[in-house]
């Protein structure tokens, strides 16, 4: 039985519900429960005709309770869900659902206890979901009270804190914690609550000087005082921004420096959430991460791995009996699959250009063909097969896509082929189609038969593959000259430190520091700036990201991007090329 959420607009109740009607049932005794706690018992659901729409095959109540929610509040959270299979009985599913969730205590902060024990004894997330027959994301909301001061914890489970403040506290700093706290705990002030306290949190409020990780000494704008003088406050908060991540950056390189494997600041207002790592000492890979609250709060969380890191760590660590390493893959790679077919194309489509100029490296690429094989020699056409519509057009626009398309027809021509073929070759095996081929080849000169083969081995170049990369370098292919960044090329790009570096490249490191914690929108639209000359950026001529070039390179140390693997594993063999 799968579990999740579903948005409260795609759901409706299905014709086959036990108690389906038009007149909406009576839900006072489980209304006051759900304002307070939410749903916890998870909706039966199944597709209704399109696989973005679900039909309630039991908890037809807890629907209509939610949708009285939604009207009194103009928003709801997605409603957990448990999704029907073929065969499967509708009341046997929804009595295991009720008796699991029967199982958990009533109080939620007993229940962070209980999931928090259960993460400590090496149970997972996902669990603890199936033990209890609730959704993964339920669990979280649990083990997030993990981060609230104990009397905050405490007065919620006293009640005295409802269940929409709480879930904002969960996402506080300490410090912010300990500020409401007190005006909590004060009969005579105003403690901001519900929505009241998101934007007490996240908007609104001046930047206290308490936060600056740099010398005060440094900011040059209006520091505002509070009457006592006890407290102050940024005036200009561009300014204080410009200098926080000055400091930021400085750290990280300090810990960089200090010999840390890895420092890694997290977009600003993203919080570190403890139970999805695990605490791991540096001589051991831990690594460092910073997070920054919109409030310019900077934490540091020094020794870290994310689970999926500390599990290669240890199965690393196993092979020391002189058994051969497990490959340790790159915790997050600096582009996207998406991204990397967009780069592989375009790689590919400029190389077999050039290759179609020489007939003489194409001849030898073919007999290398022909000896060791390639996952195309069979004969096949590189299908260059592009995930989007987006990826489709910008292939289609390249110069170099034109150079080769008008090349080709210039064979097509010159074998006297009919029509105007997509591709030479690729053809179905028909033996009297390959003796008509064979009988012009015969009377054509070695000139033209190798122009002949230097556009067939282009066909038949694999995209995404070492030859890609052999053929671009020793050829001295300069991308430049074939490709422009275009807005499918930034659109696709989502690694921050690989942005920010590009950052450094065209606008200078200052720039790139300065921006460390800015989200990738605002990294992005500085490269635009310095490639267009605009918002007074010197304008950059001829930029070309490292992930294009040959060789190919990386903006990040964690490794594998398959360009830069590829190259290195061949480069030996031209050395003396």
């Amino acid at each position: 039985m799968e579990l999740g959420h579903i948005e409260f607009s795609k759901l409706s109740i299905s014709a086959l519900n036990m108690r389906h009607g038009k007149k909406a049932p009576d839900v006072s005794d489980i209304l006051p429960s759900i304002r307070a706690r939410g749903i916890l018992v998870p909706l039966l659901v199944r597709q209704n005709g399109s696989p973005d729409t679900f039909e309630v095959v039991a908890g037809r109540r807890r629907y209509y309770s939610a949708q009285i929610i939604l009207d009194e509040r103009g928003e709801i959270e997605p409603l957990p869900c448990a999704f029907m299979q073929p065969g499967d009985d509708a009341a046997a599913l929804e009595a295991s659902l009720i008796e699991n969730v029967a199982r958990l205590d009533p109080d939620e902060v007993t229940q962070w206890e209980t999931f928090a024990r259960l993460i400590k004894e090496g149970r997972t997330i996902s669990d603890i979901s199936g033990t209890f027959g609730i959704t993964e994301r339920m669990v979280k909301q649990r083990l997030a009270l993990g981060n609230l001061l104990p009397k905050i914890r405490e007065a919620y489970r006293k009640e005295e804190i409802d269940a929409e403040t709480i879930r904002y506290l969960t996402l506080a700093s300490k410090a912010q914690q300990k500020e409401w706290l007190a005006l909590f705990e004060d009969p005579e002030q105003h403690v901001p609550r519900g929505y009241q306290l998101k934007g007490w949190l996240f908007g609104g409020q001046s930047i206290s000087t308490k936060v600056a990780l740099f010398p005060l000494e440094e900011y040059q704008g209006q520091i505002v005082s509070d009457l006592f003088g006890e407290d102050s406050y940024f005036g200009d908060a561009d300014t204080f921004w410009r200098l926080q991540n000055d400091a930021i950056a400085a750290k990280r390189a300090a810990y960089l420096d200090a010999g840390w494997q890895d420092v890694t600041v997290l977009e600003q207002g993203t919080r570190f959430v403890s139970w999805e790592h695990e605490k791991t000492p540096k001589k051991k890979g831990g690594k460092v991460f910073i997070t920054v609250s919109q409030r310019g709060e900077v934490e540091f969380h020094e020794g870290w791995l994310s689970t999926k890191d500390a599990k290669r760590a240890r199965q690393k660590s196993d092979t020391g009996n002189g058994a051969d390493p497990i490959p340790a893959k790159p915790s997050r790679p600096e582009v996207t699959s998406t991204l990397q077919n967009y780069i592989d194309l375009h790689r590919h489509a400029a190389v077999r250009a050039e290759l179609a100029d020489h007939p003489g490296v194409a001849l030898r690429v073919m007999v290398a063909h022909t000896i060791t094989g390639s996952k195309l020699w069979k004969v096949e056409v590189e299908p260059q097969q592009t995930r989007g519509q987006e990826i489709a057009a910008s292939i289609a626009g390249n110069t170099a896509t034109a150079s080769f398309n008008a090349k080709r027809r210039e064979i097509v021509v010159l074998l006297d082929l009919p029509g105007d073929e997509a591709a030479i070759a690729g053809g179905n095996g028909d033996d009297y189609a390959t003796a008509s081929v064979f009988a012009r080849l015969l009377a054509l000169s070695d000139d033209d038969v190798l122009r002949v083969l230097a556009i067939v081995m282009a066909e038949t170049l694999a995209a995404g593959s070492a030859m890609v990369e052999a053929l671009g370098v020793y050829l001295k292919l300069d991308m430049r000259t074939v490709w422009q960044p275009d807005d499918v090329f930034f659109d696709l790009i989502r690694d921050r430190q690989a942005v920010n570096a590009m950052v450094a490249e065209l606008a200078g490191q200052h720039s790139a520091d300065a921006n460390i914690a800015e989200k990738i929108k605002t990294h992005k639209s500085i490269i635009h700036a310095c490639l267009k000359g605009e918002n007074g950026r010197t304008k950059v001529e001829n930029w070309l990201p490292r992930w294009m070039a040959f060789p190919a390179g990386s903006y990040t140390d964690r490794g594998g991007f398959e360009p830069v693997e590829r190259w290195e594993r061949v480069k030996p063999l031209f050395a003396q090329q």
